[in-house]
């Protein structure tokens, strides 16, 4: 192994090859596996993140898994209430991989000033809501702090709507609530803004409003410990279908549970085809590399036939000689996973700490293209690109099997 190591560095190495006809292809070989590094590295790292920002600003305003009463007809407001006294809460121990559950109840309102007014879903929580996933989206203010006790007045608000409507951070919001008997007469809360959010979700910006679970319970005139629904975070999103039905398993017969992908299939079946893309786009870009390599190994194995006539000459074998070019081209192929790994990375790096490259969130419901860099990732395409182009260089360098000396040393 060491001689044959040895050849191929010597006789067919880049020095070698920089002057004569096959440098022009070996650039364009060495170039194209830098490019397709490139783009599958970019593929994957967006696509990903961008499925991965998606879920989260889901899971931000509804949890990964909402418990609700199947009286409310699959709708998103609280109609019909829910005790606390219910045995996977406050916690949840019967299904494993939950790591946080939460009482929210919501109801319709509308925000009117002296020039607009806009419908909106005012959210109410309390103090074991999961604040963490909001405070990414938080641009201004803090955000509020409620108790078991009192009703504070303290909202958050969205930045589309605090422009929509004129408001800003500190400003008073008279929110008109819908009673149950259409014969009675709106009832009016007044609450004051504490922090403004953007999460880049049209959707979600444009409807919701938090605010203090206790004003909702109020306003439904329900019991303490009555809520509208609950909402489940669970560790491994890749695992959502299964806990939903443990889930669902675990709770009495008169609750339901769904999670955000059956709340939400339009969404999560756009998102699955981005799976379908990355493999398509990895798969190209392989295809592509492995034929320009095949053909800068064939046009190596041309330009050296002297050479292989001589090594058999001197009794090397047929795979002897063929592991000659193969080292040959695993190492162009490093070089070029060197450079592209290089210029990838480095584009990825710049958009996830730069945001260079800004969306459209009406369409993609983000702000900026987002960045997902897992070295796994990283490690499976580099070795999975070397591996497949040096099998697909196997069936190219049975040509060498054909070159006898005889005609080998006449050649040229």
């Amino acid at each position: 192994m060491n001689f044959e190591f040895f050849i191929s560095k010597r006789l067919i190495s880049a020095k070698d090859y920089k002057s004569s006809i096959s440098a022009p292809i070996i650039k364009i070989a060495v170039t194209a596996i830098a490019i397709g590094v490139i783009m599958m590295l970019v593929s994957v790292a967006t696509g990903v993140g961008l499925q991965q920002k998606i879920r989260d600003k889901i899971a931000a305003f509804n949890g990964h898994i909402s418990i609700g009463n199947l009286d409310n007809n699959n709708s998103q407001i609280s109609m019909v209430p829910i005790s606390t006294d219910q045995d996977f809460y406050p916690e949840f121990n019967e299904v494993e991989g939950i790591n946080h559950i939460q009482a929210v109840a919501t109801k319709y309102g509308v925000i009117r000033t002296e020039t607009d007014f806009e419908g909106i879903v005012v959210k109410g929580v309390g103090p074991d809501y999961r604040w963490d996933y909001l405070e990414e989206y938080l641009v201004e203010g803090k955000l509020p702090t409620y108790n078991k006790k009192g009703y504070s007045k303290e909202i958050l608000i969205s930045h589309y709507l605090a422009n929509r409507l004129g408001f800003q951070l500190g400003d008073k919001v008279i929110v008109y609530f819908m009673n149950d008997g259409y014969q009675e007469r709106p009832r009016p809360r007044d609450f004051i803004i504490s922090g403004i959010f953007n999460s880049g979700f049209q959707e979600f910006d444009e409807t919701y409003l938090i605010a203090d679970i206790n004003q909702i319970k109020n306003l439904n005139k329900w019991e303490k410990n009555e809520v509208g629904n609950f909402e489940v975070f669970i560790d491994d999103f890749t695992q959502i279908d299964e806990k939903g039905g443990e889930v669902y398993q675990h709770i009495d017969s008169f609750l339901d549970a769904k999670t955000i992908k059956q709340a939400y299939p339009s969404i999560f079946e756009w998102l699955s085809l981005f799976d379908f893309n990355i493999a398509l786009i990895i798969g190209i870009m392989i295809i592509v590399s492995g034929i320009n390599m095949i053909t800068a190994l064939l046009v190596l194995i041309l330009e050296r036939t002297q050479m292989i006539g001589m090594l058999k000459a001197l009794g090397s074998t047929d795979w002897s000689v063929r592991k000659i070019f193969l080292y040959n081209a695993g190492y162009l192929i490093i070089k070029g996973l060197f450079w592209g790994n290089l210029i990838g990375l480095g584009l990825l790096f710049l958009q996830k700490y730069f945001k260079l490259i800004p969306l459209n969130p009406e369409t993609y419901y983000v702000t900026e293209a987002p960045v997902y860099i897992n070295w796994e990732y990283v490690l499976l395409i580099n070795f999975g690109t070397l591996l497949l182009c040096l099998l697909m260089l196997l069936i190219p360098s049975y040509i060498i099997t054909k070159i006898t000396p005889a005609k080998s040393i006449r050649f040229e």
